[in-house]
């Protein structure tokens, strides 16, 4: 069993020291905990729980202290896969709701699974997700004094169980001051994907990585026989020549472990049982 999570994008220049304790110290918590809940869940479940667990926590840009758009709205996207099924399921620009990511996990059940806008919302009402709102005071400082998001902010978990089973999710509050309808990576197979062989969340600049189909490049050549750092050496190449923004986490079938940015840094942790990291 491995589980491997990220929480988007540190940056030196612009985050306090203190604010990166914090963030290592969330980050290995939560990996933690998802790790003892995948002793006895479904590595689809198991996703599901960790990302539900950055998107509570407003250290994190996803569900709880997600950004704030042009038109002072909040509107997140969510995806899972899973790598058995391969089925995905997502929501986009989905409003006024605690945890898009576990409205992705009802959409697994019809076979609409992928919904935008006001149907994701009325979809989440229908199946009994309250109106929340998950605004907290800093974004609206932010939007108010009009100060630039980076728009590297995202969450996502890939998990190994332990009947081999590979999953992945993905959740974001978008990048900031973006244009209402702008759609982001999170929700699509270039930020999240996962098969039999690999699973990979992304975290970076939306549309670089929709550029790239990052995600679904690396799944595919560890599917064609890539070894996975060697997957993530190819696929991140082709991100250098429009200096793509991206972060990406990964585990193959055979338990490996990876991770990989273009740009310092993406905040990460991972744990197997015995053995942990996080972003230094």
């Amino acid at each position: 069993m491995k589980i491997i999570i990220h929480g988007g994008f540190f940056s030196e220049s612009s985050t306090s020291h203190e604010t990166k304790v914090a963030k290592q110290n969330a980050l290995l918590r939560i990996v933690k905990d998802s790790y003892e809940y995948l002793k006895t869940h479904s590595a689809v479940e198991t996703v599901v729980y960790a990302v539900s667990l950055l998107e509570d926590d407003d250290l994190f840009n996803a569900g709880i202290g997600s950004q704030i758009q042009s038109d002072g709205k909040i509107r997140m996207s969510a995806s899972l896969m899973d790598g058995t099924t391969q089925k995905f399921s997502g929501v986009i620009n989905i409003e006024e709701v605690k945890n898009p990511i576990q409205v992705a996990l009802e959409l697994m059940k019809v076979d609409d699974r992928v919904l935008g806008g006001s149907g994701a919302t009325n979809f989440a009402r229908q199946y009994g997700f309250e109106k929340f709102s998950t605004e907290i005071p800093q974004r609206r400082a932010e939007y108010e004094a009009k100060l630039a998001a980076t728009g590297t902010g995202t969450v996502g978990c890939v998990a190994l169980d332990s009947n081999g089973n590979l999953a992945a999710a993905t959740s974001t509050g978008g990048k900031g001051f973006e244009i209402p309808g702008r759609i982001s990576d999170s929700a699509t197979v270039a930020g999240n994907y996962v098969n039999e062989f690999c699973g990979v969340s992304l975290t970076g600049v939306g549309e670089d990585i929709v550029s790239n189909a990052t995600a679904a490049k690396i799944v595919t050549r560890v599917t064609d026989g890539f070894s996975l750092d060697k997957a993530f050496e190819k696929t991140f190449a082709e991100l250098k020549p429009y200096d793509g923004f991206a972060g990406a986490i990964a585990i193959d079938k055979e338990g490996n472990m990876f991770h990989q940015d273009s740009h310092p840094s993406m905040v990460f942790a991972s744990y197997d049982g015995e053995k942990e990291e996080v972003f230094g």
